[in-house]
């Protein structure tokens, strides 16, 4: 029997995440009905990913459903929330079962990591694009925002930067040094494809952070929007910037071009202030101190000597309409 618009739903959606106990009306009706715990406010957040534009076409379907879903959780985490429940809007421009049954698995294996649950959405005819609504709860007045950075907070990162940007641009054909092996590749690729949403740092750090933010589109770009939101300015010391063990096979300005400025690692950005830097190194998480925040708005690179450095960057992150 031909797929159709509600069959595909129940075939591939309907129960591909397992059931929480807060959600009394799922997939089937014309709303999902949720319950919100009386002491927690609920974080929500969406992002779309368009074939052409944040994927390519051809990419493993497997991996576009983990990412699709990835990018949201990240959200969530930069706000020191918990993931709940999420919505699906799949515009797709013909039904092939093979690939819905791999995309859905991929989101539902990330999903079932994170007890968030699939309780709606929308099927459309049309270019690829897959659009993830995200839904999360966190205690009443305890969410992170970019607006309370605080002079003399410390910069941390979680993970490493520019994985992801650099196999974008070996995919783009633009670049592909010749150290760099094939395990080096296939680390990159799957950062680039499968990144990890850093959910579990956030809720052990949240009782120490100021301001946070998930680095989607480059550091400089993503730490600036905690920076103009604040009213503040940064020194970033580029030693302490974290690298992966690939990248660091690279020439190392081309490493740290990447890592301040190409996007897709989400990852996130935190400032804590100087009296919970015991506290945080206590907790033993993957995570990097990279600088520290001023008064002077403005981003100011550090070399190892701590003098500004002479590097420049001309790409200052991801906009879609620049």
């Amino acid at each position: 029997m031909a797929l159709t618009e509600f069959s595909l739903i129940k075939q591939f959606f309907a129960d591909a995440t397992q059931k929480r106990q807060d959600v009394i009306v799922d997939i089937g009706d014309d709303c999902a009905v949720l319950s919100c715990p009386e002491d927690s406010n609920i974080a929500i957040s969406i992002d779309t990913l368009v074939s052409g534009i944040h994927f390519f076409a051809d990419v493993d379907p497997y991996t576009l459903g983990h990412k699709s879903l990835a990018v949201g959780l990240s959200d969530l985490a930069a706000m020191g929330a918990t993931p709940a429940w999420f919505t699906l809007a799949l515009t797709l421009p013909e039904l092939n079962e093979n690939w819905l049954s791999a995309f859905a698995e991929g989101m539902a294996t990330l999903a079932a990591e994170h007890d968030i649950q699939l309780v709606g959405g929308d099927t459309t005819k049309g270019p690829l694009s897959i659009s993830i609504q995200v839904h999360g709860l966190v205690r009443k007045g305890a969410q992170l925002q970019r607006s309370q950075a605080k002079s003399s907070d410390k910069i941390y990162i979680t993970g490493t930067l520019g994985d992801a940007g650099a196999a974008l641009q070996k995919r783009l054909a633009s670049w592909q040094p010749e150290i760099l092996s094939e395990a080096d590749w296939s680390f990159l690729t799957k950062r680039l494809q499968q990144p990890t949403p850093r959910l579990a740092i956030s809720q052990k750090v949240l009782p120490y952070v100021n301001a946070a933010i998930d680095i989607s589109d480059g550091l400089l770009a993503d730490l600036g929007h905690i920076l103009t939101a604040s009213g503040k300015g940064a020194k970033i010391n580029l030693d302490a910037i974290p690298l992966s063990p690939s990248l660091k096979k690279i020439d190392r300005k081309r490493a740290l071009e990447l890592a301040l400025s190409s996007g897709d690692d989400y990852e996130l950005c935190f400032t804590v202030p100087a009296e919970h830097v015991p506290a945080i190194k206590a907790l033993n998480l993957d995570i990097q101190q990279i600088g520290e925040i001023t008064d002077e708005q403005q981003i100011v690179l550090l070399n190892e000597n701590g003098q500004p450095s002479l590097l420049d960057i001309t790409t200052k992150g991801y906009d879609h309409f620049a």
